[in-house]
C-alpha cells in the first residue's frame, strides 16, 4: 500500500513550455505504490518521475491537456507508418530501467541538441538525478531500448524511452535518442511501438501525458488519432471524466 511521504502545491513560476504563463505543479512523494495504484492516480492526470507523482495546478491555464490513445482503434496515419517501418532494422529491447555511461551518453547528446536547435536550458545529469528521474525502483517500471546492430562492434544504443505499465494502461514517460539517427523519426516509430506493444499485452490505453498547444516539443501529441483527452482535474475520488478530442485538433496526413 502507498504511503504519503510529502505533498506540496508549487509557488508560481515562469512556465517552461508557454513563456508568458506562470506555471505551478501538484507533487505527491510516495513509496511502496502498487500498479494498481499509480493507475488509479494516472488516469486522473498524475505523472511520474522517481518516487515524485505529480499534475499542473496552474490557477489561471488549463493548456496541459493529458491524452491517451485507446488502443483497439488507433491506426497510425501515413507518415507514421513510415517512420515505424524505418526503424524496422533497428533492435528493441523491453526491460527494466537501468543507468550506465552509455544511457547518460545518448541522454546528454540528445538533450545538448536540443539546447542549440531549440533554446533549451541546458540539462547537467548525473548519475545520481538519472536514478532518481528514470531507474527508481518501481514495480510499473520499463524501459524501452533501441539498438542499431549493423555498426561496427559493439550494438550501438539509438534511442531510450522511459515507461510504466499497470494492469491497464502503459505510459510513455520520457524518450530521447541519438541526434545521428533523427531521419528515422524515431520518436514517432516509438510511440506506434507502444501502441502495438500495448496491444499484445491487452492494454486498453497509452498514456501520451500532456498535450501543450502552444508548445512545438509537446503538440506533436496530438497527431496520433484517435485519441482521448481528460477533462478538468478530478480529485483522488472522483472518476475521471475521458472523452474524444475535438474533431479541429485533427491534422492533414502527410
Amino acid at each position: 500500500m502507498a504511503i504519503l511521504l510529502a505533498h506540496e502545491v508549487e509557488e508560481p513560476r515562469p512556465c517552461s513550455y508557454l513563456p508568458d504563463r506562470q506555471a505551478s505543479l501538484e507533487n505527491l512523494v510516495l513509496r511502496d505504490v502498487t500498479p494498481e495504484e499509480y493507475e488509479h492516480l494516472l488516469v486522473r492526470g498524475w505523472r511520474r518521475f522517481g518516487p515524485v507523482y505529480f499534475r499542473p495546478a496552474c490557477a489561471a491555464c488549463r493548456e496541459c491537456v493529458s491524452v491517451r490513445l485507446p488502443v483497439a482503434e488507433f491506426h497510425p496515419n501515413r507518415s507514421q507508418r513510415r517512420a515505424r517501418a524505418a526503424c524496422a532494422g533497428l533492435r528493441v529491447e523491453v526491460g527494466a530501467p537501468r543507468v550506465d555511461e552509455e544511457r547518460l551518453a545518448l541522454y546528454r547528446a540528445w538533450h545538448g541538441e536540443r539546447e542549440t536547435t531549440r533554446e533549451w536550458s541546458p540539462s547537467p545529469l548525473t548519475v545520481r538525478d538519472y536514478s532518481l528521474q528514470f531507474s527508481f525502483p518501481h514495480p510499473s517500471a520499463r524501459e524501452v531500448a533501441w539498438y542499431d546492430d549493423a555498426v561496427a562492434g559493439e550494438p550501438r544504443l539509438v534511442a531510450l524511452g522511459l515507461c510504466d505499465e499497470t494492469p491497464r494502461a502503459w505510459s510513455a514517460v520520457y524518450f530521447f535518442y541519438d541526434p545521428a539517427y533523427a531521419h528515422l523519426s524515431l520518436g514517432t516509430a516509438s510511440v506506434v511501438f507502444q501502441v502495438e506493444l500495448a496491444r499484445q499485452r491487452g492494454i486498453p490505453h497509452v498514456y501520451l501525458g500532456y498535450r501543450v498547444e502552444g508548445c512545438a516539443s509537446l503538440r506533436y501529441k496530438g497527431n496520433f488519432r484517435p485519441h482521448e483527452v481528460l477533462t478538468e482535474r478530478p480529485a483522488l475520488d472522483e472518476a475521471p471524466a475521458w472523452g474524444p478530442a475535438s474533431p479541429e485538433r485533427s491534422e492533414p496526413e502527410t
